[in-house]
């Protein structure tokens, strides 16, 4: 029997009980917003929820290879560890977040991740199309890592 619910809110063809498990397949929600209480996870607190815009784990060594990703078209591999992530989908603005990873190959030493930094030395800002970030060692020295991972909200 099909479940219906009309313009007022009333609901037919629903029994006591409830719903089987596994008995909604799909579902359109519009013009809703993503809260705690609509994610598994038994979330808890007031703060708004978001989720990444992008995301990419990718090997950076020798020719570079997204191994996942979500709105990523690509990576460019600017020279030693400097990339720029390409967006699928660009963002609204440049103003957005990026939380990045790398490790590896930087076996007891600390990574540093930075803005990019072109061959003359400028700071490559980002772009609503594309971020550009540097990974370095404590002794700024550019290295290639094997695993980077890049997040991106807004």
């Amino acid at each position: 029997m099909p479940i219906t619910i009309d313009g007022s809110g009333t609901i037919t063809g629903l029994s006591a009980g409830g719903l089987p498990n596994s008995s909604i397949v799909t579902a359109d929600i519009v013009n809703a917003a993503i809260t705690a209480a609509k994610l598994d996870g038994a979330q808890s607190g007031s703060a708004p929820i978001y989720a990444a815009r992008a995301w990419v784990n990718f090997n950076g060594t020798g020719t570079v290879a997204i191994r996942a990703s979500g709105n990523v078209s690509s990576i460019t591999d600017n020279g030693t560890g400097n990339y720029t992530v390409n967006f699928t989908v660009a963002m609204t603005d440049a103003n957005y977040s990026a939380n990045i990873t790398a490790g590896g190959n930087t076996v007891g030493r600390q990574p540093i991740i930075s803005a990019a930094v072109d061959g003359s030395g400028n700071t490559v800002a980002p772009t609503a199309s594309a971020f550009r970030f540097n990974i370095a060692i404590v002794s700024i020295t550019n290295t290639d890592a094997d695993y980077l991972n890049v997040a991106i909200f807004r």
